[in-house]
């Protein structure tokens, strides 16, 4: 893992509207700190329990249960999406009484463990519903806290490489969760049900993780307030002409209106609309998954492991893309990865079943997520104050949630109509019109530097 010193930057160096750092020759940026690699154990272990989880879920409801198409978009844009309508609340009570950042993450990620037996029981479309939702609604709360101890705990200028550093650690944990759920799948008869159980005690160790050594948001920052840092004044974001509140008590000023009020912020909003436009298409992991599947007939007991193509080129790049948006641009590498993905769906298009087509494709799409997972929240945390760290943070991952649990609905319901080859038709080329979008709308030519 890369935790050491790079010369990608320096602590108060200027940085361009893009999010790019210039730096002088010679400076050296402090390591990754250990609020960083604390919250990366605990994404480490948990995601071990999630997907293992994930993993098997498609192939559960879809050839376990006989869901069609649309009844497993369906579910999977509740998995996908429905932390979105809590996002905003879990960022809300966490900049409540002057930054809660740990204690509303650990009740969601605590929230999530105890969802993971209630599957041992669900064996119908409406219970396995609720439990997805309830599990998700843990990861709502937890991931705008978790976020904002994270940009909160360094200089703004290496928030590419901290967030690289994370999802990397995360990412080793959905490397392992696939593998161990086949494992389970391979040498128990209940396999399914020893998944769920195994995935719990895993979670429940995440939990302990997080409240044994992660600490407080009050005692994780740094100097990684930004330009909103809580001083105690009303600031100019730059070039955008509009007031953003950058101080006063937290406890006074964290409110949900607050936060939406943010989007007042030019450079925030143009950001939240592309993530926005991007979401609606981009198509969730699971159909990508099954796609494959039925490409290259690949076997039931094998598709648990497809995952890790995608985990594994998410762990490889995270921190190396992190670090290179921090010098490029974070807004251009958040467009060069849906260029990879839009790469990834062409693959998947064309007549080729050539043995390195899984390999091409499950490379593209890990590439996707290295280049815009943390990025993304890279990019935004430079536009959101300290004291609205996390509600700021929320309305960003709210608008994208939404946008991807939509597209899992109506990819789930053109596959059903028109079929696969149609469904991923559509959402390639309307991944084309929202890129070509963005890519105008976030030039860097058209900001001025802060």
């Amino acid at each position: 893992m890369y935790v050491a010193d790079s010369r990608a930057g320096t602590p108060g160096a200027p940085a361009s509207a893009d999010g790019a750092v210039r730096s002088p020759a010679g400076r050296r940026l402090a390591a990754v700190g250990p609020t960083v690699l604390a919250l990366g154990t605990v994404s480490l272990i948990t995601d071990v329990s999630s997907e293992m989880v994930t993993a098997v879920m498609p192939l559960y409801l879809v050839a376990g249960l006989g869901l069609s198409p649309l009844g497993f978009g369906l579910l999977d844009g509740v998995y996908n999406g429905f932390s979105a309508l809590v996002r905003l609340a879990g960022g809300h009570l966490a900049d409540r009484g002057g930054g809660r950042h740990k204690r509303v993450a650990v009740l969601g990620y605590g929230l999530s463990a105890l969802c993971k037996p209630l599957l041992l029981l669900a064996h119908t479309l409406t219970p396995i519903g609720l439990v997805l939702a309830a599990d998700r609604t843990g990861k709502g709360l937890r991931t705008a806290p978790r976020d904002a101890l994270i940009s909160l705990s360094g200089p703004p200028e290496t928030r590419g490489r901290a967030f690289g550093v994370h999802r990397a650690m995360d990412t080793a944990g959905a490397l392992l969760g696939p593998l161990a759920a086949f494992w389970i799948l391979r040498v128990t008869v209940d396999g399914y049900d020893a998944v769920f159980t195994v995935s719990f005690c895993v979670a429940a160790t995440g939990v302990l993780v997080l409240l044994l050594f992660v600490p407080s948001g009050s005692s994780a920052g740094g100097s990684g307030s930004g330009s909103g840092s809580g001083s105690g004044r009303i600031g100019r974001t730059g070039g955008t002409g509009s007031a953003v509140r950058t101080g006063g008590p937290a406890a006074d000023h964290a409110t949900l209106r607050a936060a939406v009020g943010l989007l007042a912020d030019r450079d925030l909003r143009r950001i939240t609309v592309c993530a926005v436009l991007l979401g609606l298409a981009t198509v969730s992991d699971s159909f990508v998954y099954l796609l494959l599947q039925r490409r290259l007939g690949v076997p039931d007991r094998w598709f648990a492991l497809l995952p890790l193509g995608t985990a594994a080129a998410f762990l490889l790049l995270a921190v190396p893309l992190g670090r290179l948006a921090d010098r490029i641009g974070r807004r251009r590498m958040f467009l060069a990865g849906h260029g990879a993905l839009f790469a990834a769906y062409l693959l998947l298009l064309t007549s080729w079943h050539g043995t390195a087509l899984p390999y091409a494709v499950l490379l593209l799409h890990g590439t996707f997520y290295a280049a815009t997972d943390g990025v993304l929240m890279a990019a935004a945390s430079r536009r959101v104050p300290a004291a609205l760290r996390s509600s700021g943070l929320a309305v960003v991952q709210t608008g994208h949630a939404l946008a991807r649990f939509a597209c899992s609905l109506a990819f789930g319901a053109a596959w059903t109509l028109w079929g696969d080859r149609t469904a991923l038709l559509a959402s390639t080329a309307a991944l084309a019109v929202c890129a070509a979008w963005c890519t105008v709308s976030l030039r860097p030519a058209r900001e001025t530097a802060s």
